[in-house]
């Protein structure tokens, strides 16, 4: 029969569901959330139960002759820093994805979900590389204002299972190789893995290139003003100005790259400028990750939806091509991610990781 996996994934107004066996989706869905169903509830971890039962009810509905399950694995929240990995699903972990000072997120439900499922399936539940992923450096943490520490913060179940992709296709394992993986999505990070560690990678909300919804970074000075001159009510709208209506929407009035290149094709020449110049800072960004790496990469991998774009990865290509060879991979499959994250452990591949031991404590 194979390995069997149920794999949960919330985001804001929906979860996406699957049932692989081994290497195949059998099953997938994505179970759409009403706003009016979702405003009764004042947090995000309010909707536990109401979106338990919306998994239970689509993975019993498909009516499998064997409902059998080797695991259930769920999108990892907003934890404390840890590596890179899979991790089981425990106590300390659930104490923490209900302590939300480090972040409210649709994607905290994904432990507590899977966990309460495979509990009653007997089964063991797990998380993978969720975004909390941090393995920097020290002197990577450093940001030049006391009061102020750079985290990692980026796109790690992608990032990771790309590399571990391009690894498997060039016989090598990742942790022998020294890579620069850029996520170019609604948001953009890039990181510098050295030997199937990130050690460093912008933080796609706060730095870094601008993306098709995000300012990416930008002259303090010039932000500071723009605050003191009232511009924002809160730290609510600032935040939602800078990463949702930053980048390619505050210039073009759209996220949409595809919209964008019809801009383009019909003789919009700012257009052609907002997305040159977003281009240009990935592979600048490429090449600040370059020199993190001392220059020693062995492949430089585009992923994400914007890789999709060949405009766009042609004009990183043409800046960075003599860093290393370049390889596409389009799109961002999350839930083959966390389906192959757990074959992995089930298969022996790796071993499971212990969240109590490998968090890093503030």
């Amino acid at each position: 029969m194979g390995k069997r996996i149920l794999v949960i994934n919330p985001g804001s107004t929906s979860t996406k569901v699957a049932y692989y066996v081994n290497q195949s989706a059998l099953h997938q869905r994505t179970i759409e959330h009403q706003p009016d169903d979702l405003k009764q509830y004042e947090h995000v971890a309010d909707q536990f139960e109401y979106r338990k039962q919306a998994v239970l009810e689509w993975f019993e509905g498909l009516s499998l002759s064997d409902h059998g399950l080797e695991a259930v694995v769920g999108r990892g929240g907003i934890l404390r820093p840890i590596p890179s990995g899979t991790y089981q699903v425990s106590p300390a972990m659930i104490e923490d994805l209900h302590d939300t000072t480090r972040g409210e997120h649709a994607s905290n439900l994904g432990a507590l979900i899977a966990q309460a499922i495979a509990d009653e399936k007997a089964v063991p539940a797990y998380i993978v590389d969720p975004v909390a992923v941090d393995e920097f450096n020290d002197v990577a943490r450093i940001s030049g204002l006391k009061e102020i520490t750079r985290y990692s913060l980026g796109h790690a179940l992608n990032i990771r299972a790309t590399s571990i992709r391009y690894a498997k296709e060039v016989g090598q394992n990742v942790s022998d190789l020294n890579l620069i993986v850029a996520h170019l999505g609604g948001g953009i990070s890039v990181a510098a893995i050295e030997l199937g560690r990130t050690i460093d990678i912008n933080n796609a909300n706060e730095m870094g290139p601008f993306s098709p919804e995000r300012t990416g970074g930008l002259p303090v000075w010039a932000v500071a003003e723009l605050i003191f001159a009232g511009r924002f009510k809160n730290f609510s709208e600032c935040k939602q100005w800078l990463r949702g209506q930053g980048g390619v929407t505050a210039y073009l009035g759209t996220s949409d790259m595809r919209v964008v290149n019809q801009m383009i094709q019909d003789g919009d020449e700012r257009a052609k400028l907002i997305a040159e110049a977003m281009a240009y800072q990935i592979g600048k960004e490429i090449g600040l990750a370059a020199t993190v790496l001392s220059g020693q990469v062995d492949a430089i991998l585009l992923t994400g939806g914007v890789a999709h774009n060949k405009r766009i990865t042609d004009f990183i290509t043409q800046m960075v091509h003599w860093i290393a060879p370049i390889r596409l991979y389009p799109g961002e499959d999350e839930m083959e991610a966390l389906a192959m994250g757990t074959l992995r452990v089930l298969t022996g591949e790796e071993a499971a990781k212990d969240y109590a031991t490998e968090v890093k404590r503030d």
